[in-house]
C-alpha cells in the first residue's frame, strides 16, 4: 500500500546518496524498481495527482498488461544501469518475470532501444565534462578491446584454468549467498525494532566502510610508478591514487579502495597491467569486498547486487592469476572478467543474460566462448548447494514468485493432493447477507459460482466471479427483491460503465468495511451471472501437479478451478493460486517428500561422507 510515485523518489534519492557515499552497493537493483515504479504508473491508468489522465491509459488497466508494462520497464531499468540493452531484455526474461509472452519481446526491445538512444543524447550533451563524470566511455562501461589480441589471447591448455576460475567461483557464490541469507535474518529482526534502530544499523554499516576504506590502504606498500607521469602521478595508469606515497609511486590499494566501483572494475580488466597489483594488496582487498557485499545489502538504503559482485568477482580473479603466476599465459585482466562471471554465474544463476550484459560492457566478443563456459560450469555446481540469491531473498520475504521448472517430485502428485478447504462459493443467484459474510470472513480474490435447481437440474460449474467485482454490484446496489434472475431486458451498460470494473492501482483496493447496508438489502438477492467469468481455466483433480504448474505460470493465470472427475460429486473440488504451487506448502501438506529421492541434487554432509 505503498504510493508508487512516493517509492519511486525515496528509490532514486537513496540510491545516490548510498553510491555516493562509498557504500559497498551497486545501482542496477534501485534502476530496476524505478523503472517498475514508471511502469507501474502507467499500468494503473496514468495517476491523477501527477497528471496523468490521459484516456487511452485505461487500456492498460488489467492484470495483463500491467504484468507486461512492469517488466518492461524492469528490463528498461537494467539497460540504463549498464548501457546494456541487449542485456537489459534478457534479464528481464531470465530474471525479473515470472510469466513471458513473445509480444514481450519485441516491446522489451523497443523500450531498451528507446532507453539506449536517450542515453547516447546525454552522453553526448554531457561530452565536455558538465554533467562530472556522466557518460565517462560512452555506451561502454568497461571497454577492454584495446590491445585485446595482443595481451589477452588464450588457448586450448588454458581451459582447465578456467574450468577451475568457474568452479571456485560457484563455491565462492554459494557461500556468499548463505552468509548473506543469515545477515538479512538478523537484519530484519533488528529493522523491525523501528525507525531508530534502522538508523542505527546503517550508521554502524557506513562507519566498518569508511574504517576500511581509508584504513586499509595504510598498511598497502607503495609501488613505484611504470612510467612517471607530470607532477609525480602515475600518467600512464587510470585513476590511480598516491595516498601516502612518495612521488613516482602509486598505493594499488588505495587506488581500488578510494576508487569509485566502476573506475575499480575499469583497473581491474585493463588489460597488461599484470604487474600493477600486491598479491597482498589484491587478497586484502577480495576479503573486504567479500565482507562489506555481505553486510552492506539490507540496511535502509536502495541498494544493488551487481555492482558488488562484479567487483568481487573481478578482484578473485586478479588474485587466482597471480596465485597461478607463469603456470598460466592468460592475461590478468580476462581473468579477471572470468572471475566476474563466475563469481555472478554462483551468486545470480544467470547465464544468458550475464553472459550478453558482460559482453556489452567490455566491448569484446571474443570473450563469449570463455565466459559461456564459466557460466555454465559455476551455475551447474552452485545449484548443488543452494539456490539464487534472488530466490533466498524471495523466500525470506515470503513472496510467492515461481520456479520456471516443476520440482522432481510434483510429478508424483496430482492437482487433488495439495487443494485445501473449506472451499467457498456462491450460486447464481446469492443471498446479499451471505456474500458480505464470505468477503468479510476470508481474504479469497475470486470464488466459484454454481447454479443448483431452479436454475439448473443439478449443480453445474457456471463460472468464476472475483471480489472486486462483487464490491462494485454491492455499492452500486444492483439487488433483487426475491431470488430470480435479472429480467431479458436488463442492460448492464446502462448501469454499469466499463471503468467502474478496473483493476485498482497499487495502495487504492477497496475494501468489504466501506460497504454499508441496511438490514432490509441484506434480505435481498444478487443476480451473478452476467457479471461472471463464463469460461475460466479448470483441471481435472488427477492432472500431475507438475502439468498444471506449467499452465499456470504460462498462461498467467492467477486462478485455477479443480474439477471432479465423477459426475456424482460437487461441481468444484478446489481453487488453486500461486500459494498452493509453492515448495513450502506442498511438502508441508506431504512430508515424507522431504526425505524421498525426487528431489534436486544437494550436497550434505552424509551424502558426502559415505564416498570416503
Amino acid at each position: 500500500n505503498f504510493p508508487i510515485p512516493t517509492f519511486h523518489r525515496t528509490t532514486v534519492i537513496g540510491n545516490i546518496a548510498a553510491v555516493s557515499s562509498s557504500l559497498h552497493v551497486g545501482k542496477a537493483g534501485p534502476m530496476v524498481h524505478t523503472g517498475a515504479c514508471i511502469a507501474a504508473i502507467f499500468g494503473q491508468g496514468g495517476s491523477r495527482r501527477y497528471g496523468l489522465t490521459w484516456r487511452w491509459l485505461r487500456y492498460f488497466k488489467n492484470d495483463r498488461d500491467r504484468r507486461d508494462l512492469v517488466t518492461i520497464g524492469a528490463g528498461a531499468g537494467v539497460s540504463a544501469a549498464f548501457r546494456a540493452p541487449v542485456g537489459g531484455v534478457l534479464f528481464a526474461l531470465e530474471s525479473l518475470s515470472s510469466w513471458w509472452r513473445s509480444a514481450l519481446i519485441w516491446r522489451s526491445f523497443f523500450t531498451t532501444a528507446v532507453v539506449a538512444v536517450v542515453l547516447r543524447l546525454f552522453v553526448e550533451l554531457c561530452g565536455t565534462g558538465r554533467c562530472g563524470m556522466f557518460g565517462k566511455g560512452g555506451l561502454i562501461m568497461y571497454d577492454v578491446s584495446t590491445l585485446f589480441e595482443d595481451l589477452m589471447t588464450y588457448h586450448l591448455k588454458d581451459i582447465p584454468i578456467v574450468v577451475l576460475i568457474g568452479v571456485i567461483g560457484a563455491v565462492l557464490g554459494a557461500f556468499y549467498n548463505f552468509l548473506m541469507m543469515q545477515v538479512l535474518r538478523v537484519y530484519s529482526v533488528v529493522n523491525e525494532r523501528g525507525r531508530a534502530h534502522k538508523l542505527l544499523l546503517a550508521a554502524a554499516v557506513s562507519v566498518l566502510t569508511s574504517c576500511c576504506v581509508f584504513g586499509m590502504p595504510w598498511f598497502a606498500p607503495c609501488r613505484p610508478c611504470p612510467v612517471a607521469g607530470p607532477n609525480g602521478a602515475c600518467g600512464s595508469l587510470n585513476k590511480f591514487r598516491r595516498f601516502h606515497c612518495p612521488p613516482d609511486h602509486y598505493n594499488d590499494l588505495a587506488s581500488l579502495m578510494l576508487n569509485i566501483n566502476d573506475d575499480a572494475i575499469r583497473n581491474l580488466y585493463a588489460t597488461g597491467t599484470n604487474d600493477v597489483y600486491h598479491p597482498g594488496s589484491m587478497l586484502a582487498f577480495f576479503l573486504a569486498s567479500y565482507a562489506l557485499g555481505v553486510l552492506s545489502y539490507g540496511v535502509v538504503a536502495p541498494s544493488g547486487l551487481f555492482v558488488p559482485i562484479i567487483l568481487t568477482g573481478a578482484t578473485y580473479g586478479r588474485l587466482v592469476a597471480m596465485l597461478l603466476g607463469r603456470h598460466s599465459g592468460l592475461d590478468h585482466g580476462l581473468v579477471a572478467i572470468l572471475g566476474s562471471a563466475s563469481f555472478l554465474g554462483g551468486t545470480l544463476r544467470m547465464t544468458v543474460s550475464v553472459c550478453v550484459i558482460i559482453v556489452e560492457l567490455t566491448n569484446n566478443l571474443l570473450l563469449l566462448p570463455l565466459v559461456m563456459l564459466v557460466l555454465l560450469i559455476s551455475k551447474t555446481v552452485a545449484d548443488s548447494f543452494n539456490a539464487s540469491i534472488y530466490d533466498l531473498i524471495m523466500r525470506l520475504k515470503g513472496l510467492p514468485y515461481l520456479d520456471g521448472h516443476a520440482e522432481p517430485y510434483m510429478r508424483q502428485l496430482s492437482v487433488g493432493d495439495v487443494v485445501v478447504g473449506p472451499l467457498r462459493s456462491f450460486n447464481g443467484v446469492e443471498k446479499v447477507g451471505h456474500i458480505m459474510h464470505v468477503l468479510r470472513t476470508t481474504g479469497h480474490h475470486a470464488f466459484p459460482v454454481i447454479d443448483e435447481p431452479p436454475f439448473s437440474t443439478a449443480p453445474v460449474l457456471y463460472g468464476l466471479v472475483l471480489r472486486a467485482h462483487l464490491l462494485v454490484l454491492l455499492r452500486k446496489r444492483e439487488f433483487l427483491p426475491a431470488q430470480e434472475r435479472y429480467p431479458k431486458e436488463y442492460s448492464i451498460a446502462a448501469r454499469f460503465e466499463a471503468q467502474d470494473f478496473d483493476k485498482r492501482g497499487s495502495g487504492k483496493q477497496d475494501t468489504v468495511d466501506g460497504v454499508e447496508l441496511s438490514p432490509e438489502e441484506m434480505e435481498m438477492y444478487v443476480d451473478l451471472h452476467p457479471f461472471t467469468n463464463a469460461s475460466p481455466y479448470t483441471v481435472v483433480e488427477t492432472m500431475s501437479l507438475a502439468k498444471a504448474l506449467v499452465l499456470f505460470r504460462e498462461v498467467g493465470l492467477r486462478h485455477l478451478l479443480v474439477v471432479p472427475k465423477a459426475c456424482d460429486r460437487s461441481p468444484v473440488v478446489g481453487i488453486l493460486t500461486r500459494h498452493d504451487f509453492m515448495p513450502e506448502h506442498i511438502l508441508g501438506l506431504h512430508p515424507v517428500l522431504l526425505g524421498g529421492k525426487w528431489k534436486r541434487l544437494r550436497w550434505h554432509k552424509a551424502a558426502v561422507a559415505k564416498y570416503f
